[in-house]
């Protein structure tokens, strides 16, 4: 679940769960009912990490952004952030995506940094590299970059 308003033209924060907190236990709560395992939008920060676990019927995962802007600056100052909410998710249980903005250059690095990351969903990026090195040249480069 993603907190765009209508008409964004991409993802640029992540949700305020403890200011959402009824509209989301809603939501998920349906969801759940349904089946739909759920993974809310989130940046990197401990009380909406502890909000989403706990205060909106257990989200199932987070995937959290913004990193790749800072990747470009200082890469190992870009990860500090995102390594500490994993040390969180990890601690009470709460399972870790990730995607926005991820690509060959960044993806391993980010990886190799977020003990049990359990699924990248890489959009952009990958169309794009595929527009020049082929479908399947480039998901064997990012399976590459994962494994």
């Amino acid at each position: 679940m993603v907190p765009d308003l209508p008409g964004a033209l991409t993802s640029d924060n992540g949700w305020d769960v403890i200011k959402n907190k009824t509209f989301l236990t809603e939501i998920i709560s349906k969801l759940h009912d349904a089946g739909i395992r759920v993974s809310l939008f989130i940046d990197p920060i401990s009380e909406q990490l502890y909000a989403a676990k706990k205060n909106t019927g257990r989200s199932d995962r987070v995937l959290y952004r913004p990193y790749a802007h800072d990747f470009t600056e200082d890469k190992d100052e870009a990860i500090l952030p995102f390594a500490q909410a994993a040390a969180i998710c990890n601690s009470i249980n709460l399972g870790i995506n990730a995607g926005h903005d991820l690509n060959l250059e960044n993806l391993n690095f980010f990886k190799s940094h977020i003990p049990n990351l359990l699924e990248v969903s890489i959009g952009h990026a990958l169309v794009c590299d595929a527009m020049y090195l082929g479908l399947k040249n480039t998901i064997q480069l990012y399976l590459r970059e994962l494994y």
